[in-house]
C-alpha cells in the first residue's frame, strides 16, 4: 500500500530541487578586453571571463555556487522570475 504522507513528503523534496530559477547576468567590458560579470539579484556575486562566452560560462558556474550556498544555509533562494528588464538612453549636452 502507498503511503501518502511519504509520497508528498518526498514530492515536496523534489519540489526543493527541482526550481526553474532565472537570472540576469551583466557584462562589463574591461579595458583589457576581459568581462567582469554580476548577478544583481545575487548580492556579491562576481565572476569574470576571456571572452562573452566564457564570462557566462563563469555566471553559471558562479550562480551555482551561490545558490548552493543559500541552501546550505537555509536561506531563501532569490531570482529574477517575476523582474522587468528595461534600458534608459539619455542624450546629455
Amino acid at each position: 500500500m502507498l503511503d501518502i504522507a511519504y509520497f508528498c513528503s518526498y514530492y515536496i523534496c523534489l519540489l526543493n530541487f527541482i526550481m526553474d530559477l532565472s537570472y540576469k547576468i551583466l557584462l562589463h567590458k574591461e579595458p583589457e578586453g576581459r568581462y567582469t560579470v554580476t548577478v544583481p539579484s545575487l548580492p556579491g556575486c562576481v565572476t569574470y571571463g576571456e571572452n562573452v562566452e566564457d564570462a557566462i560560462s563563469m555566471a553559471r558556474e558562479a550562480i551555482e555556487l551561490y545558490i548552493e550556498e543559500l541552501k546550505e544555509r537555509g536561506e531563501p533562494i532569490p531570482d529574477d522570475s517575476n523582474a522587468i528588464e528595461y534600458s534608459i538612453q539619455l542624450k546629455t549636452a
